[in-house]
C-alpha cells in the first residue's frame, strides 16, 4: 500500500480556482499571484486547475503546446523554490519531444524545483450534450497510458485529470498503490458539473478512503462555460472547503493522515474487497 508516514502527519494544501483564457502571460500572472497567496497561508502543496496556462478552443490550445521541461515548468519550478512548496500544475498541453503528439499533462514540482512526477490524461473528453455543447478531445490529444502514483515527503499522491473522474477503476488502482490523496484538476463544464461534479468527487473519496483535491476552472468563455465549485473532500466524503462559480479563489484545507488512517482502520473496506480492478 505504498510508503508509511507518521500517524500525526498534517499539512496544508491549496486548491486554486481560475478563469483562464488563451493568453498565457495573463494566466501565468494570475496563477503566480494566487500561488503566492497560498504560500503566505502556509500551504505546503499548491494545486492548479486543468489547462491553467491556456484555455479555449482545442486548435488554439494545441497551437500553444510546449515541451516539459519547458517555459511553463521552469517558471513553476522557480516559484516552488522561492516559496519552498510543492506545486501541482493542474495540467498543460504538452508537445512530445520525439513525435507530433500532444498530451494533456500534469506534473508535480518539489520544493527544490525538480519535476518528480508527470501524468498524461488517460480518458479523453469526447461528449455531446444536445443543445448544450459538443467536445471531441481525442481529435487533438493523444491519451496517456500510465497510472501515476508518487511517494513524497508529505505522503503518497495519485494523479488524474477532469474526465478521468468518471472512471472509478483508475482511482481504485491509485488506492491499491497507496495513494492517500487524489489530484482532480479540471475544466468541468457547467452542465455536467451541476449534475455530477460533487457526487463524483465525494464518491471517489468514500470508495477509496482518500482525500480529493479538485481545483476547477470557472465562468463563461466563448462557446463553453465551466462550473467552478472547486473543493477539497476528506476520506469520509465530507467537503472540507468549497468555492462557488463567481471568482478566482484560493481554498486552504488541512490534510490529516491520522484521520485518514483512523478511517481506514475502523472501516477497512480497502482490505475487504473481493474483486480487483483490472
Amino acid at each position: 500500500m505504498g510508503k508509511s508516514y507518521p500517524m500525526n502527519c498534517k499539512y496544508r494544501i491549496a486548491a486554486i480556482q481560475m478563469r483562464s483564457t488563451l493568453n498565457k502571460q495573463d494566466n501565468n500572472f494570475t496563477a503566480g499571484e494566487l500561488i503566492q497567496q497560498a504560500a503566505s497561508q502556509q500551504a505546503a502543496l499548491v494545486t492548479l486547475p486543468e489547462t491553467f496556462n491556456c484555455l479555449g478552443s482545442y486548435p488554439k490550445m494545441v497551437s500553444q503546446a510546449e515541451e516539459i521541461p519547458g517555459e511553463t515548468s521552469e517558471w513553476i519550478a522557480k516559484l516552488a523554490v522561492e516559496n519552498e512548496i510543492f506545486i501541482h500544475c493542474g495540467s498543460i498541453y504538452e508537445k512530445a519531444k520525439k513525435s507530433n503528439a500532444i498530451y494533456n499533462t500534469s506534473f508535480l514540482t518539489d520544493p527544490s524545483g525538480n519535476i518528480i512526477a508527470k501524468y498524461r490524461k488517460i480518458h479523453l473528453f469526447d461528449v455531446s450534450i444536445p443543445n448544450e455543447f459538443s467536445s471531441l478531445e481525442s481529435s487533438w490529444i493523444q491519451p496517456g497510458d500510465e497510472v501515476v502514483v508518487e511517494d513524497t515527503s508529505i505522503g503518497t499522491l495519485g494523479f488524474s485529470i477532469c474526465y478521468d473522474l468518471r472512471f472509478p477503476e483508475l482511482y481504485r488502482r491509485l488506492a491499491k498503490r497507496g495513494a492517500h490523496l487524489f489530484f482532480v484538476p479540471a475544466a468541468f463544464r457547467a452542465t455536467t458539473g451541476a449534475a455530477h461534479w460533487e457526487v463524483l468527487l465525494r464518491s471517489r473519496a468514500i470508495e477509496n478512503q482518500a482525500y480529493i483535491v479538485a481545483p476547477n476552472q470557472w465562468g463563461d468563455h466563448p462557446k463553453l462555460s465551466n462550473y467552478g465549485n472547486s473543493m477539497v473532500v476528506n476520506p469520509w466524503g465530507e467537503i472540507i472547503v468549497r468555492s462557488d462559480n463567481t471568482k478566482d479563489d484560493v481554498l486552504i484545507a488541512e490534510i490529516d493522515l491520522m484521520q485518514l488512517n483512523e478511517i481506514r482502520q475502523c472501516l477497512p473496506a480497502l482490505d475487504h474487497r473481493r474483486i480487483d480492478a483490472s
